[in-house]
């Protein structure tokens, strides 16, 4: 019977290292990230359902994160016109 380590369960807002790269962004991009942390991955329009944001904040706020090296994306597997969004590790 294999074990799973605590590492392995982690998330990323559990290393120190991303928690600091957040700190400093605005509340728009914590919010998107944590709701990145639950519910990923999601497209843009399903992050601004789900935060509850304007479309155009959650832009921004993907923007800010991408740029952090804390968000990542790719092309979604069920409509390769949309991408989707979720946490890197």
């Amino acid at each position: 019977m294999s074990t799973i380590s605590d590492e392995t369960l982690a998330t990323p807002f559990a290393t120190e290292e991303f928690r600091e790269r957040l700190r400093d962004l605005p509340p728009s991009a914590k919010l998107v990230a944590k709701v990145l942390e639950d519910e990923a991955p999601l497209s843009q329009g399903q992050l601004a359902d789900a935060s509850l944001l304007p479309d155009r904040t959650v832009r921004y706020a993907l923007n800010r994160l991408e740029d952090s090296g804390l968000v990542e994306s790719r092309y979604s597997f069920t409509d390769a016109r949309k991408q989707v969004y979720f946490l890197s590790t």
